[in-house]
């Protein structure tokens, strides 16, 4: 196969990967997130404790992690049909990934949100701050620079999901080197396939660095801090029982 021939399946087939693994994160996120953030508010100590419901929904997150991508795959088929009309194509390979993809993001996000000084909590709850004040004031700014290495770390691992998808019929990369590469022995379509697979993510891998080690130079872009450092300097100052006297 010439690379005149190679050129469109690849052009076509890297941005089925990235229009797959693209709508998958931002699902992954907009539901990973607050299950996240859930688990460590309802855990023992928690500002919502209620273990019944922590240990409910940390299995109900286990079990989805714990199933192989292409067994879920499978189990969910006539689910991905009734929302999409179809099992085959990007647009079902969404479905899959991105509730394979939210279990896998929430527990990263619980393991970032606990990392957060329980004394910033502590500092505005002593405001008057309410949970939801908590949550969007204080745990998800301070955990920035972490939940932006999490989503790196999902991103990359949908991509290594979509390669698998390709198996049966998604399309993207992975169909390429396996209709392709494996079936046709197209053995140098396969190993460009690889390399280009390892390209991207080393940049997204590069990008998600970079911006996690910006946000922590920056502190994490919180104002939690200067608001711990406000409520300290409005403590009265001690009396010079000397002077008095």
């Amino acid at each position: 196969m010439t690379w005149s021939q190679m050129q469109p399946l690849l052009s076509q087939a890297c941005w089925d990967t990235l229009y797959m693994v693209g709508w998958s994160t931002l699902i992954a996120v907009v539901g990973g997130l607050p299950l996240g953030v859930l688990l460590v508010l309802t855990d023992r100590g928690g500002l919502l404790q209620n273990l019944a419901a922590n240990k409910v929904i940390g299995q109900v997150v286990n079990i989805a992690r714990s199933l192989p991508f292409i067994i879920l795959m499978v189990a969910l088929m006539n689910f991905t049909r009734t929302i999409t009309g179809t099992t085959i194509g990007r647009e079902a390979a969404i479905v899959p990934l991105a509730i394979g993809a939210i279990p896998f993001f929430a527990r990263l996000v619980e393991t970032a949100v606990r990392e957060v000084d329980g004394g910033l909590v502590e500092a505005v709850q002593a405001m008057g701050g309410n949970t939801w004040t908590i949550v969007r004031k204080v745990l998800v700014p301070e955990s920035l620079p972490s939940l932006i290495a999490s989503t790196t770390t999902t991103i990359v691992a949908l991509i290594g999901y979509s390669a698998m998808a390709g198996t049966v019929g998604a399309g993207g990369l992975g169909d390429i080197a396996i209709r392709y590469g494996y079936q046709r022995f197209e053995t140098e379509l396969m190993w460009i396939t690889v390399a280009i697979l390892a390209v991207v993510i080393s940049l997204i891998q590069f990008a998600g660095d970079y911006a996690a080690r910006s946000l922590h130079r920056r502190g994490g872009g919180s104002g939690a801090a200067p608001k711990l450092r406000l409520l300290k300097a409005k403590e009265p100052a001690a009396v010079d029982i000397s002077k008095v006297a």
